[in-house]
């Protein structure tokens, strides 16, 4: 089995995922229409077009010969093996021809999907250089900054020119990403003041290790990351104006949603979010929690059953495929449905990125300063010899009274003074003469 699936991948090439799904919208296919052809859900098609997983055997080669633009050999077609059977709740439709596919239109969707899949972000020109190449602006709507921005196959970008500046990649980036981000850390918070201030804080620091951020294989996972890392700082909790959620959504669906996701513990929230909103791979998701792949699984499995229990649609789910599919559309939905801050300008925040690098640079060397001038002090006033210092006074008990001869008395002094006045001569001076 396995050697025929291997030979099977290596005689039926797939563009990128990118290109994968340019042609799926080129011929007017929807990703339910391709799942139900293909035999898979519409979950699997959407991992395929966003470099998750990759079809294999013969679905790999229906697949290919559905997406293939008109005028291309196909390859032949064989039955389909036991193990490769499409599901019981997906009719086994084969592939029709490219002209018939082209005519058939595509259901409108009730949710809008995010145009930015697939989006080439900002690429690096060479290691260790500073020049990225500035992507397109978006030109939509306010839907197309869903809460699924950044997703794994927009890593994928092309050569830089040459001659484009920092400023300009920084302001590429900071276009494509920040709305999107700004919604992103609105669900994860639910505080609409510090989502704006966790990116706009999260760019300022990337601008000042532009460098770094540069050479990243994705600076907007980069900047994502900084954002969350600083939205979900417990010391938030100590200001005033970031003690308390914003107000719930008024619609019924919603504020289920939204209450269910702040009732989550942090890290199963962004663990939540990472996954069924932002559309990355469990390992990715489980190194940017800064957890292990089996603890960000774990994570996942309960949030989603915690947020089944206030979402019923969510409960009814058939797989969890559709499970993440349905969630996916609930959280874009919900970034879209709320106002949040535009976030400023690029060339604010660059601005307000570097005086910060000013401020604390120069309170850096002030700093320096202080304690170098300190240390100088200490060693000119510091004495060059050691000086033993004198004992503290303690009082001595058991010592004797002072001893000595007594005090004269009156009869005494008269008999010193006359022994003082007599003259001795010879030996009668020994013996005194009391009057």
């Amino acid at each position: 089995m396995n050697r025929s699936t291997t030979a099977s991948t290596a005689a039926t090439p797939l563009p990128s995922p990118q290109e994968r799904r340019r042609l799926r919208e080129e011929q007017s296919l929807s990703e339910e229409q391709v799942a139900t052809a293909v035999g898979v859900t519409r979950a699997t098609v959407r991992s395929w077009e966003t470099g998750r997983t990759s079809p294999k055997g013969r679905r790999r080669e229906a697949y290919a010969q559905l997406i293939a633009p008109a005028g291309e050999p196909q390859p032949p077609e064989r039955p389909a093996a036991p193990a490769d059977r499409p599901r019981a709740s997906a009719p086994n439709t084969r592939p029709k021809p490219a002209a018939e596919r082209a005519a058939r239109p595509s259901p409108p969707s009730t949710v809008p999907r995010t145009p930015v899949r697939g989006t080439p972000q900002p690429s690096v020109e060479a290691p260790g250089s500073t020049t990225m190449s500035p992507t397109e602006p978006d030109t939509g709507t306010d839907a197309e900054h869903l809460a699924t921005a950044d997703p794994p196959e927009a890593r994928e970008t092309p050569e830089a020119p040459a001659g484009i500046s920092a400023e300009e990649a920084f302001d590429a980036l900071y276009t494509h990403t920040a709305p999107g981000l700004v919604r992103q850390t609105y669900l994860l918070t639910g505080r609409r003041g510090l989502s704006l201030e966790s990116v706009e804080r999260a760019f300022e620091l990337a601008w000042q290790r532009w460098p770094e951020v540069a050479v990243d294989r994705d600076p907007a996972g980069w900047v994502r990351a900084a954002a969350y890392e600083y939205a979900m700082s417990p010391w938030h909790r100590l200001r005033r104006a970031h003690r308390r959620p914003d107000s719930p959504p008024t619609e019924p669906g919603r504020r289920a949603l939204f209450d269910a996701l702040l009732d989550l513990p942090p890290a199963y929230r962004r663990t939540l979010l990472l996954y069924d909103g932002v559309g990355l791979d469990l390992p990715e998701t489980a190194a940017e929690t800064e957890a292990s792949t089996p603890a960000a699984a774990g994570r996942l499995m309960t949030a989603r059953a915690a947020v089944a229990e206030r979402l019923p649609e969510l409960a009814d789910t058939s797989s969890p495929d559709d499970q993440s599919a349905l969630l996916h559309d609930r959280l874009g939905a919900l970034a879209l449905a709320e106002h949040v801050p535009a976030p400023a300008p690029a060339r604010t925040v660059r601005t307000a990125g570097e005086r910060k690098a000013r401020l604390w640079t120069r309170a850096a060397i002030a700093f320096v300063a202080v304690l170098v001038g300190a240390t100088a002090l200490t060693l000119h006033t510091a004495p060059t010899q050691y000086e033993q210092p004198l004992a503290p006074a303690e009082r001595v008990g058991g010592v004797p009274p002072r001893g000595g001869p007594p005090k004269l008395t009156p009869q005494d002094v008269k008999l010193q003074k006359a022994l003082r006045e007599e003259l001795a001569h010879g030996p009668e001076r020994l013996v005194p003469r009391i009057p």
